[in-house]
């Protein structure tokens, strides 16, 4: 599989003061490559190493004796999506978009609630997610570790990283400022949006 290591669409210091230089250093540079580097030397282990990522994730998922080649091709996904889930630049949603979500949350403050409230909630290490489902609605959700909502027939269309390297350089234990400083600043919702359209 051709599979290239992520690149960044912003630099290291784009997302200050939210998210630090310092620990994109780690989190992308150490974590993230870390988790493909592991991938690679894995699927040069499989059988399966000409499919897509996502075929990956799902394949490897059912297979118990590839847990750990599932475990890592999840986290490069997830964490690709995630750098592109945050913008350095303030997006305002378009009105397209707070239409959607308020038909499916009540109003936007209700849907920005429930997103911190289930991310803040969320056990341990993993992420929240906003997703589209099989009828086409949309829902919040939190998956543990390395899982992914494709693994349970969702579409991803937003995340936010609740593993504890994602926020303790900047914030400690302080996941609730942590998860206001992102949502209220770095939320790329043209991207949010864009995944929305290409699904329904």
């Amino acid at each position: 599989m051709n599979l290239d290591f992520f690149k960044l669409p912003y630099s290291n210091n784009s997302l200050e003061p939210t998210i630090s230089s310092e620990t994109i250093s780690f989190h992308y540079e150490k974590h993230h490559k870390a988790y493909y580097d592991n991938l690679v030397r894995l699927l040069g282990e499989s059988s399966i190493e000409e499919e897509s990522l996502e075929d990956i994730i799902l394949k490897a998922h059912k297979d118990e004796s590839l847990r750990l080649l599932y475990n890592n091709a999840s986290q490069v996904f997830n964490h690709d999506f995630f750098w592109e889930s945050l913008s350095p630049e303030k997006i305002e949603p378009s009105d397209y978009l707070v239409s959607l979500i308020e038909d499916n949350f009540s109003s936007w403050d209700k849907f920005l609630d429930e997103l911190k409230s289930k991310a803040l909630n969320h056990f341990a290490s993993g992420w929240v997610w906003l997703v589209l489902d099989s009828n086409g609605g949309l829902k919040i959700i939190t998956t543990s570790n390395a899982d992914s909502p494709i693994i349970l027939g969702f579409k991803p269309l937003l995340t936010i990283d609740v593993w504890e390297h994602s926020y303790y350089i900047d914030y400690r234990n302080a996941r609730a400022l942590y998860l206001d400083s992102v949502i209220g600043s770095l939320i790329n919702w043209n991207f949010v949006e864009s995944n929305i359209k290409r699904h329904i």
